[in-house]
């Protein structure tokens, strides 16, 4: 079986890149390819599917396994996935049970066990993107005037939820249409929506902590509009673990998703901003096979529980 490594030179210490090039380049079966710029990955990734090769990994963080993921749309089934974790945040490897250890985890890459993980796939004004992890929308307007790049690395899909509580108490209400399984839409007030495959974002924060990446459903939690002293409460339960007890808390799972808000909502696609458009999640069940840990079970934690 041919491998092709996709590394992202950027991500990582310097240290852990020699090593694991050095590894890479000592098996006989794998090639290495090195990522210089935005866009590189998905082009890699593509062709390796087009020269045959059966395993394909991406090293790198959670954007890089984005593209190579992105690149393997056209035959999902074609080749496995396999995942080195070099980035800051590694949200996908921690609901894989991934090692941390680069070399340990290139190991995992070529002789871990497989299992065939759901795909999202994001449809929004003629254009088409796909994500393994999370995607996640938030309001625009006055939350945005307090979202700073320090938030958004820190807290992720629940960024906007956090500075909803700062921008109070000027929040104001927007419109958010939500339709379930292609049935009516549904008008809820929403600040925050997360559609979810993986369990965590930005480092381990709890995005959808009841997901599992093989049962054929998105696993979708809306926070709902409230009260300052709501919103607060909610807050500080979203920041140690479980938070889907909360009122504000919607937590449905579906196989698909419509989405329409007013003023337009943004959505990210496993952290890549993709659009503020009317937007579709569908779920593609068991598309892709990908390399996880020893440790891994697609079950998630009893609420409460570190996973």
């Amino acid at each position: 079986m041919s491998v092709r490594v996709l590394l992202n030179p950027n991500a990582g210490s310097a240290d852990a890149s020699d090593a694991l090039r050095d590894a890479i380049h000592a098996s006989p079966n794998a090639e290495l390819y090195v990522c210089r710029s935005a866009g590189d990955a998905t082009r890699l990734a593509a062709e390796a599917l087009a020269d045959g090769c059966g395993l394909v990994v991406a090293a790198g963080g959670d954007g890089t396994i984005n593209e190579v993921v992105n690149g393997l749309a056209g035959d999902f089934g074609a080749a496995t996935l396999g995942v080195i974790p070099l980035g800051t945040g590694n949200d996908l490897a921690r609901t894989l049970a991934l090692p941390e250890d680069p070399l340990e985890a290139f190991q995992t890459a070529m002789q871990g066990a497989r299992r065939s993980l759901d795909v999202i796939r994001v449809r929004s004004d003629g254009e088409t993107a796909y994500a393994l992890n999370v995607c996640a929308g938030g309001f625009t307007g006055e939350v945005n005037e307090v979202m700073t790049d320090e938030l958004k690395e820190t807290w992720g899909p629940l960024a906007y939820l956090i500075g909803a509580v700062k921008a109070l108490p000027d929040l104001e209400g927007y419109e958010t249409k939500i339709a379930w399984d292609d049935g009516p839409f549904e008008v809820i007030d929403a600040l925050n929506i997360v559609v979810a495959n993986g369990r965590t974002a930005a480092g381990g924060k709890p995005a959808a902590p009841r997901a599992n990446p093989e049962d054929g459903l998105l696993d979708v939690v809306v926070i709902r509009n409230g009260s300052g002293a709501e919103l607060a409460a909610l807050a500080a339960i979203a920041l140690t673990g479980d938070y889907h007890e909360s009122g504000l808390v919607v937590h449905e799972r579906v196989r698909s998703l419509r989405v329409e808000a007013r003023p337009g909502m943004w959505f990210n696609v496993d952290g890549e901003l993709f659009t503020k458009e009317p937007v579709y999640f569908e779920v593609l069940p068991g598309a892709l096979r990908v390399a996880v840990g020893p440790e891994y079970t697609p079950e998630p934690p009893e609420p409460g529980v570190a996973g």
